[in-house]
């Protein structure tokens, strides 16, 4: 099942289908085993709650929206769901992961999008800065993943779960900068732990209709099912 704002556009998407899915509405998807979320943040506890207290597999594609909700692990703790958010447009958490089994002292995201991707985040318009127009690069925002994700609910997933893969929200350093001069939404890593020393780097395909977010962030989501049915996983 699915649910949807426009249930006409879903038909349509929904078109080459071998076999019919139904439309409901948001609270209804908690009757799915695995529930997947990709929702704006003003409405992602309508799916979140009724996923986590009816036990099921809640795959988030919001990863930033958990950040402020950490007692929704503690809820699924109790109820049995599980919580599984997938990489999305990033890479390399599973080698975050490993890292952070011993000591992780610093984790530095820089983040380069093209303008428009960036056009009417809250952070953006409650600080009245403007990116239109710009013929150089531009930092935009410094700060912690905690901040960022607030103030760039729609860009910055990635570093949410960056955060969650590592050394927390308030401990990972995080840069945005608007960027003239690139046509994709590029991420760049730098990871010093007692175990290791890595710098990783992706230069994602904007989406077409949301260039908020990569192409990848959807296949991602595609990999994370299969994950959770596969006989084979490879990687932590």
């Amino acid at each position: 099942a699915i649910s949807a704002r426009d249930h006409d556009k879903a038909k349509r998407n929904m078109a080459g289908f071998t076999t019919e899915v139904p439309i409901v509405g948001l609270a209804d998807l908690a009757e799915c085993d695995i529930v997947v979320e990709g929702l704006p943040a003003a409405v992602f506890d309508e799916i979140a709650l009724p996923a986590i207290e009816a036990g099921r597999i809640f795959v988030p594609t919001s990863v930033g929206q958990i950040l402020p909700r950490m007692h929704l692990v503690d809820r699924a703790q109790e109820t049995g769901a599980r919580i599984v958010a997938p990489t999305g447009a990033l890479l390399g958490l599973d080698a975050v992961r490993a890292a952070a089994e011993g000591v992780i002292h610093s984790v530095t995201m820089i983040t380069r999008k093209p303008p428009n991707g960036l056009e009417g985040a809250p952070h953006l318009v409650n600080n009245n800065i403007s990116v239109e127009g710009l013929n150089v690069a531009k930092l935009v925002f410094e700060g912690s993943a905690r901040e960022g994700a607030i103030g760039f609910p729609a860009n910055v997933n990635v570093a949410a779960a960056l955060a969650l893969a590592g050394i927390g929200a308030d401990e990972t350093k995080l840069q945005i900068w608007a960027d003239p001069e690139v046509d994709r939404n590029m991420h760049r890593i730098e990871v010093e732990a007692d175990s290791c020393r890595f710098t990783l780097e992706i230069a994602n395909v904007p989406s077409e209709e949301n260039p908020r977010t990569g192409k990848n962030t959807a296949l991602s989501v595609l990999t994370c099912l299969k994950g959770l049915v596969s006989p084979l996983k490879v990687g932590s």
